[in-house]
């Protein structure tokens, strides 16, 4: 299972933690025939992710989660609890090599079997939307839109369908399968400009409000006997400090956070120098990954894609870049065109 897909599988604990973000559209006064619209589904698109988000704080649940992409398919088996405060979660590989992820709140340990290695680290957020709640100035509205669809069943569940469209052909669109009494995401799909299904994440059966033990999962996590635990080197930092700049912005995205590292989160030595600059609209994100140009390791230059993920390599004189984000190729353009050395 890719690092991506990981992420993928934790999109229902941590997709919206927390709705600080979300900034309120203006709504006329309440009146008992808009309290009845809201009823019939004409919510915004804020009211929809705040209904999300907060179906995910005080629940625990037991599930398994399917990812599928380009005809290949993923999964893993999700244990996750939330008090409103304190979230704790364990996401287990179901496919591809043994690999288990425990994270509470921002810190995360990924257990490797095959290598006895325990890769622990800090990490700000997660999920399926990274990088959204940094910055107090988001205006999704402004760049996607909600609309209720209908309803399906999903794991047993009932679920109203939401579009989340977005505005330009700078971002994706996303299908939502909101859980009817809860509001608990239970299915996603990432959608082209054309609206043509990326990729598709679900959940093949799931059990709510299940027995999970918030102090079992904290103790398998701090079980590292018999691993060699292992902590990425991320050091903060800012663009400007690493001599680099945006001269053209992309429309709706804004510097969430910057960091160099030297190992990676997979416990590998990483480029040393290495520079991520993450960007966010509110729901999507791309990183730019910076380093000095090594033939030896640095191939072609292009685009690749892997369901929605789609990742753009290049030379810029003496760096090499390398973009990625779950956004059309063009957006990750965007910004290749728009990075310049200024050190």
């Amino acid at each position: 299972m890719t690092t991506r897909q990981l992420l993928r599988t934790l999109l229902v604990g941590v997709l919206f933690a927390s709705g600080s973000w979300l900034q309120a559209e203006p709504q006329p006064a309440s009146s008992p025939d808009a309290a009845a619209e809201g009823k019939q589904g004409t919510r915004s698109v804020s009211e929809w992710l705040m209904r999300m988000h907060e179906a995910s704080r005080r629940r625990a649940y037991i599930g398994t989660f399917v990812v599928s992409a380009e005809g290949s398919m993923s999964s893993a088996k999700i244990w996750h609890v939330c008090d409103g405060v304190q979230q704790i979660e364990r996401v287990e590989s179901l496919t591809g090599a043994p690999r288990s992820t425990f994270r509470h709140n921002d810190q995360v340990i990924t257990f490797l079997p095959d290598s006895k290695v325990a890769v622990s680290e800090k990490r700000e957020s997660l999920g399926l939307f990274p990088n959204l709640l940094k910055a107090n100035d988001f205006s999704i509205p402004k760049f996607y839109s909600a609309r209720l669809t209908g309803s399906e069943r999903v794991a047993g569940f009932d679920a109203d369908v939401v579009l989340l469209k977005p505005k330009d052909s700078l971002r994706f669109g996303y299908r939502v399968w909101s859980e009817k009494k809860t509001g608990l995401v239970i299915k996603l799909e990432t959608l082209d400009v054309d609206g043509r299904v990326l990729e598709q994440a679900a959940f093949s059966d799931l059990e709510m409000d299940a027995p999970v033990s918030m102090s079992k999962l904290s103790k398998m996590m701090e079980h590292t006997d018999g691993y060699r635990v292992e902590k990425p080197s991320l050091a903060k930092t800012t663009a400007k400090a690493e001599g680099w700049a945006l001269k053209t912005e992309v429309p709706g995205f804004h510097a969430m956070s910057c960091y160099k590292r030297s190992v990676a989160a997979d416990g590998n030595p990483a480029p040393m120098g290495t520079v991520q600059w993450v960007f966010s609209d509110g729901l999507a994100s791309v990183s730019l990954f910076v380093d000095a140009f090594d033939p030896r390791r640095h191939g072609k230059e292009g685009v690749m894609s892997m369901g929605a993920t789609q990742m753009l390599t290049q030379r810029l004189q003496d760096w090499w870049l390398t973009v990625v984000g779950e956004v059309p190729p063009q957006t990750l353009q965007a910004f290749a065109q728009g990075l310049e050395r200024r050190k």
